[in-house]
């Protein structure tokens, strides 16, 4: 196998197999249900936004903070945040009441036993278009959670369709390395280099890699996880001008792991 084989194989197991979206789409129709049921003409509208519609998210055992974010937009708006964030906890907690639930504001986070739901509180703008979700127990913050979609596709097509692959990548890397940067800070910040050489995911992925910096103020952690990603791909990149493709092989995974 070489190294590009490999990584697209890593690219193409990120992706949330037939069994694991079929649970998720399972769970979504029973949670949708049952918050109509509990909220009857009190919601607005609710819907599934995040990485799992854009193509981004990784299936749980690339990422055990892999989530479903959910937006629940309620059609009264006269109260402060935790307000809704109180009410969404009391649905969880008696629909749900064998799952782990806790506030990690601004959401409701609901751990089933296959994904992490992220309830969402929100209300719709009056006099704009998108929605306002809680900015701490009580200020508001205006979002559009699905504009960035369309920027991700556009991207992506301009791109040999390489953009979406390389940011699943990016992110197993991530997970792997704690967190090293904000996940959904990582995908907005992706779309905005350029990839005039690219050819293949290895290209795109290395070039990520190479514009990726920290502030001098980040914690040493953080600079040391980056510093030896830069490394790895300097030595592979050496053993390719060096014709070493199986070395190259096995540097790599150091990267991103079997």
């Amino acid at each position: 196998m070489s190294l590009i084989t490999y990584l697209d194989k890593r690219a193409s197991d990120a992706v949330l197999s037939s069994s694991e979206q079929s649970s998720i789409n399972t769970s979504i129709s029973t949670l949708k249900s049952r918050l109509t049921t509990y909220f009857g003409s009190g919601l607005s509208d609710q819907f599934r936004f995040g990485s799992s519609t854009r193509g981004t998210i990784l299936p749980r055992a690339m990422d055990e903070h892999s989530d479903i974010d959910y937006m629940v937009v309620f059609a009264e708006g006269s109260y402060s945040p935790q307000t809704y964030l109180d009410r969404l906890k009391r649905f969880a907690e008696t629909h749900y009441s064998r799952s782990d639930i806790k506030q990690s504001s601004p959401t409701i986070v609901l751990l089933l036993n296959h994904i992490r739901f992220d309830l969402v509180p929100a209300l719709k703008e009056q006099y704009a278009a998108g929605y306002r979700i809680p900015n701490g127990a009580t200020a508001w913050q205006s979002t559009n959670p699905n504009d960035f979609n369309a920027s991700l596709v556009t991207k992506n097509n301009a791109e040999l369709s390489k953009i979406k692959p390389a940011i699943r990548l990016l992110k197993y890397w991530n997970a792997q390395n704690g967190y090293v940067y904000d996940s959904f800070s990582l995908e907005r910040w992706v779309i905005t280099l350029s990839f005039p050489t690219a050819l293949n995911l290895r290209d795109y992925l290395f070039t990520i890699f190479d514009n990726l910096t920290l502030n001098y103020d980040q914690a040493q952690w953080r600079k040391d996880k980056l510093a030896r990603a830069k490394a790895i791909i300097a030595e592979v990149r050496r053993m390719e001008r060096e014709d070493m493709p199986y070395s190259a092989e096995g540097e790599i995974k150091r990267l991103i792991p079997e």
